[in-house]
């Protein structure tokens, strides 16, 4: 009897259920639905990071859903990583270096809320972290505090902050101890082109800079995040380098954020959503810890990773030039207060 167009679809379903109990006694392969697949746009030192933790994501998502889910990510410079999505690449989630490369993202396309921070925990806050000071073994120049990057015969290395969420935490470190120590703010903008009168090369990334440092053995001291400096001991030698944590430093935020539109027009929130609410739970906070990120939850890390995370006096640049906005716009935009240092500099 022929096949009506009501019909076809159950033959369809039919014949797709009866190849796939015969596909084993024919030594052929059963039909595989597509897994779901992630991208998570991120910044440039959290490679090793995010290798793991969506691994162990992937791993309770099969183990909850039955279902298999791959996470890529993509790194670079915070900015530049902030840029791509701009200009059109699919990311399902943005785990970026500095709040203001999510705001950018908010303003050129819509396609994150305004309202972004309310959506996740701790203001999408998932860890945080720290400028520290990586130097070579020895310390020869005797790089104590922020005060010493400004010295003529220290030569700093330090990511471009136009494109590098490392390089504007850098800047407004330096630029938050200078003002913290007479609230002057004419002084402290001039001990930050003094500090980059010492940098002989902008990397656009924190990565790059590492290299230039670590690798090509250029400069004398690298501000860098904790969780960098340690990977530099590890790959590269523990008898080359030390550490120097600065009685003060600022507190810097790594924030996350779905894609709304992404999502919605690939079918990959629930996903998407999940894998956030992953970054909260305890498995995630140890992971943190463990590549010496500050954790949410410091009681769900391991007491050993705790312990190379010392207490510092943080600073919050919020709270000495208002919102991120402001801050951007003073410092980093066309014209801002690097644009000028730069150009005094020449």
């Amino acid at each position: 009897m022929p096949v009506t167009r009501a019909a076809r679809p159950v033959h369809r379903i039919r014949s797709l259920l009866l190849a796939a109990c015969l596909a084993p006694a024919l030594g052929l392969a059963s039909p595989v639905l597509a897994e779901t697949a992630l991208l998570n746009v991120s910044y440039d030192p959290t490679r090793e990071l995010y290798r793991e933790v969506n691994a162990a994501f992937a791993e309770e998502w099969k183990a909850k859903t039955g279902e298999a889910i791959t996470v890529r990510a993509s790194h670079g410079g915070s900015g530049s990583q902030a840029r791509t999505v701009i200009d059109g690449v699919d990311a399902d989630v943005v785990t970026l270096g500095i709040p203001s490369d999510i705001d950018a993202i908010v303003k050129l396309t819509k396609k994150i809320p305004a309202d972004w921070r309310d959506k996740q925990p701790n203001q999408g806050l998932p860890y945080t972290s720290t400028v520290v000071f990586l130097v070579r073994k020895g310390n020869p120049k005797g790089v104590k505090d922020w005060n010493d990057l400004g010295k003529p015969d220290v030569k700093v290395i330090t990511p471009n902050p136009k494109t590098s969420a490392g390089g504007r935490w850098n800047f407004l470190a330096a630029w938050g101890y200078a003002y913290n120590q007479d609230k002057d703010v004419e002084k402290a903008n001039a001990f930050v082109g003094q500090i980059y009168k010492n940098v002989p090369i902008l990397d656009t990334g924190a990565r790059g800079s590492t290299v230039t440092f670590a690798q090509r053995g250029l400069g004398d001291v690298l501000p860098t995040w904790e969780n960098e400096a340690f990977l530099v001991l590890q790959e590269f030698g523990a008898d080359k380098f030390d550490i120097v944590v600065p009685p003060t430093s600022i507190y810097a935020e790594p924030p996350v954020a779905l894609v709304d539109a992404n999502v919605d027009r690939k079918g990959t929130r629930k996903a998407a959503e999940a894998y956030l609410a992953f970054l909260y739970t305890d498995k995630a906070q140890a992971i943190f810890a463990k590549h010496r990120y500050r954790p949410l939850k410091r009681e769900a890390a391991d007491k050993a990773d705790l312990a190379f995370l010392p207490d510092v006096k943080l600073f919050k640049i919020e709270d000495l030039q208002g919102n991120w906005d402001d801050i951007q716009k003073k410092n980093f935009d066309n014209g801002g207060l690097f644009d000028q240092l730069s150009k005094a500099g020449r």
